[in-house]
């Protein structure tokens, strides 16, 4: 463990560390609430932080003394890229897939053809885990704006892609 925060004989010390910007006690000590704030976080803050207690002249029970948790950083899709694979022609199968590069969680993906014919997709066509659309026997009438959006608990983003049969 890497100390990053001590409050020792009444002074308060902030560790060299990537965090020593951003982080501090939430209240004045003498509240004996020693809750901490990290600001502007980070993917790389996520891990388990302990908070270990230790009074002056009183018997340290094993274990007693510690508190641990475990922080995840959430961090919303970045925007996806959309593509076509195979060739758009009348009677083929083409394959339209979506990525993120960034998502904790991973991103789920959600394809949609756009109005003027609004269509939604469904397994076995769309694999919302690989982020890919299977579209088969085309036809002129499958023309359109298809659109992908990578979803997570901290947002969204979309991208789209016209397909030309």
């Amino acid at each position: 463990p890497v100390q990053i925060l001590s409050f020792i004989g009444g002074v308060v010390k902030v560790e060299e560390t990537d965090l020593k910007s951003r982080v501090g006690f939430l209240y004045p000590i003498i509240t004996h609430n020693i809750s901490v704030f990290i600001n502007a976080t980070r993917e790389q803050d996520s891990g388990q932080y302990m908070c270990t207690v230790n009074v002056v002249d009183d018997p340290i029970r094993m274990h007693k003394n510690v508190g641990l948790i475990n922080l995840t950083v959430l961090v919303p899709p970045a925007a996806p890229t959309c593509q076509l694979h195979g060739t758009a022609i009348v009677g083929a199968n083409v394959t339209l897939s979506c990525s993120s590069k960034k998502g904790k969680p991973s991103p789920m993906y959600q394809w949609q053809r756009e109005p003027p014919t609004l269509q939604v997709f469904f397994p076995p066509a769309q694999d919302r885990a690989r982020g890919t659309l299977k579209l088969t026997n085309l036809s002129l009438e499958m023309s359109g704006v298809y659109v992908c959006r990578a979803e997570n608990q901290a947002g969204s983003k979309n991208c789209s892609i016209v397909l030309e049969v």
